[in-house]
């Protein structure tokens, strides 16, 4: 053996021990989510900002309406409120399915498909958060939805502790 492979093997086994510590420390690093707000008009309404520190589990949730479970078919047809309701709750049980709840949400895309029901939508969405820090949040006003009837539709992305 040369000295240039032995120092090449040295300086192998430190890279790797390094970063073997360094994943080790990331890992020992706790998990921390934060919701700020920069903004007066924002507080109350929705977090501008929300950081995820540490080892997470992403879950991602997307085209959650009021769909019948079984078949598909809208529920609460020309109830806004309604549909709301029954989105968000779709949207609490499959996060607990994954360990989350809705508090653990870190960004929301709400789509309805007439912008007049936006203060039914923020009393609804209200309702879900109550005593919760608010996400971030992006309302989309769209011409239609999946299925039609449909007046509202939710994406979630939550993040909780890796395990």
């Amino acid at each position: 053996m040369t000295a240039s492979t032995s120092t090449h093997r040295v300086l192998g086994t430190l890279t790797a021990v390094a970063l073997l510590a360094f994943a080790s420390t990331a890992n020992a690093q706790g998990f921390e989510k934060k919701n700020h707000n920069f903004n007066e008009f924002a507080k109350g309404a929705f977090s501008e900002v929300v950081t995820v520190t540490g080892p997470a589990k992403m879950i991602y949730l997307a085209g959650i309406g009021s769909e019948d479970e079984k078949d598909g078919s809208v529920k609460h047809k020309d109830d806004f409120y309604a549909q709301c309701k029954m989105a968000w709750e779709k949207v609490a049980k499959l996060l607990k399915t994954q360990g989350a709840t809705v508090a653990d949400i870190v960004k929301a895309t709400s789509y309805v498909t007439d912008i007049r029901y936006r203060q039914e939508m923020r009393k609804c969405r209200s309702e879900v958060f109550e005593g919760k820090p608010l996400p971030p949040h992006t309302l989309l006003n769209v011409v239609q939805l999946a299925r039609p009837g449909m007046m509202f539709e939710v994406d979630v992305v939550a993040a909780v502790a890796a395990k």
